[in-house]
């Protein structure tokens, strides 16, 4: 039980810094929340029902700005496609856990506590289990938190901050965490390559082709290993 309740506040512990990078990136939800027309209270709620930001951006921007329901629905599942992938990456870790934890652990693995509990993977399952439900329950609570303030405090802000920074400050974070081989390395300049020469392509699609990319390029390199 001890060394249940240290792993669990290890995780708690990375969690914190991670998590840093994703304070302005809920002040530009809370604005975008706000600029949408949409209830400021269902639009926060969005925080748990889809519990991803980038999608949740995606959204409410698309029908703030009066796009059909169905196309900003579709907009938002590609860009959270990338999640697809993420829960392939960890299905056999996944598979060695007690069915709850299948269930409920799925619902906490966004980009962050994806990077962080991936590098706990080969640890034992009870190990595993209390890292990644300290990282999970960090991020969760503190992004409805911050979300709930934005709504707030979002638009008390001067707009020369220019908060957008904080989107692809905290991407590349994550990105720089992930790296620990060359593979690695190349996969995710490919997947930026592709990204950016189909960034022309409705709904944002481009991003699942940088994705699918990057994630060919890797299988690929680690075969040839």
């Amino acid at each position: 039980m001890n060394d249940t309740r240290r792993i669990i506040r290890q995780g708690v512990t990375d969690a914190l810094p991670v998590f840093l990078p994703a304070v302005p990136f809920a002040l530009v939800l809370g604005i975008a929340i706000l600029e949408s027309g949409i209830l400021p209270a269902l639009g926060w709620s969005s925080s748990a029902l889809i519990y991803g930001g980038a999608s949740q951006l995606t959204l409410l921007t698309l029908l703030g700005d009066g796009a059909a329901p169905g196309a900003a629905v579709t907009a938002a599942l590609i860009v959270n496609a990338r999640h697809l992938m993420y829960s392939a990456a960890m299905a056999p870790t996944f598979q060695q856990q007690p069915a709850w934890f299948r269930w409920a652990g799925s619902y906490f693995l966004i980009d962050q506590v994806f990077a962080l509990t991936m590098l706990r993977i080969n640890d034992e399952p009870q190990r595993f289990r209390a890292y990644y439900l300290g990282v999970g329950l960090t991020f969760w609570l503190l992004w409805l938190l911050f979300t709930a303030v934005a709504l707030v405090a979002g638009p008390l802000l001067p707009q020369h901050w220019g908060l957008g920074f904080a989107v692809p400050v905290m991407f590349l974070g994550l990105l720089v965490i992930g790296i620990d081989r060359w593979p690695k390395a190349v996969a995710a300049a490919v997947a930026a390559l592709v990204t950016w020469l189909a960034a022309s392509l409705p709904h944002r699609s481009g991003l699942l082709l940088g994705a699918l990319a990057g994630v060919l390029t890797g299988l690929l390199l680690e075969r040839r290993r």
